[in-house]
């Protein structure tokens, strides 16, 4: 697995982007997962750009149980995950124990659709990040971590929230068995907008543009 050492987490938040990139971020991932699986049972990374009226979702599954959504809505961006081996797991002790003491009391009320909408499963959660349009950073409620590394799983899950190509490169070589070039997936992040060439460069001609056309759609990715 690649290197996660100083990749965003609720410990360094400052390893994040800003909310505009990470919309843009979240949806070349999202791009690039629908490009390697045409399948979405077998992604790792989804976007909505439709979620809802003003907003829109991002979301991961790694298919083990763990995963984020994160929120896109005019009151900024609100990121929850859930890493159900994490020693902050609402099931820490081999029981349910509910959330993380610290984890929402301090969630502004703007973000709270974090905690009703059912398909974030708000109940299942290791932590929570937000971000105010007008704010200069993000934010996490005043926890006491307990003793141990990665004890909410936000730094493997957030690994690739970075924007490092190579990150990435590395994950599609292991998770989908398929070697894309640094270049093409520079591409992605970049937003460039995606054409029939570029599918089949990226996917080793596997994936066609016209088989995932809806779902780029519906990502809101660029189409040349």
């Amino acid at each position: 697995m690649e290197t996660l050492m100083n990749g965003p987490s609720t410990r360094n938040l400052n390893a994040l982007p800003d909310i505009a990139t990470l919309l843009k971020l979240t949806q070349s991932l999202a791009a690039l997962d629908a490009i390697l699986s045409p399948e979405w049972d077998f992604r790792y990374y989804s976007f909505d750009a439709t979620w809802a009226p003003d907003s829109m979702m991002a979301s991961m599954r790694n298919g083990s149980g763990d995963d984020f959504f994160i929120w896109f809505g005019k009151p900024g961006a609100a990121i929850k995950g859930f890493a159900h081996e994490a020693a902050m797991s609402p099931y820490r002790g081999g029981k349910k124990s509910g959330i993380f003491p610290g984890l929402v009391e301090s969630l502004p009320a703007e973000f709270g659709y974090m905690l009703t909408e059912p398909a974030f499963v708000s109940e299942d959660m290791t932590f929570l990040i937000w971000r105010g349009v007008l704010d200069h950073e993000w934010k996490t409620g005043p926890l006491e971590f307990p003793a141990g590394a990665d004890v909410d799983g936000s730094e493997d899950l957030l690994r690739h929230l970075d924007g490092d190509p190579e990150k990435y490169q590395a994950f599609a070589s292991e998770y989908f068995e398929f070697d894309v070039e640094l270049a093409d997936i520079q591409k992605l992040f970049d937003q460039v907008p995606l054409t029939a060439a570029l599918v089949e460069s990226i996917s080793s001609e596997a994936t066609t543009l016209d088989e995932i056309r809806e779902d780029i759609v519906e990502i809101g990715y660029p189409l040349g």
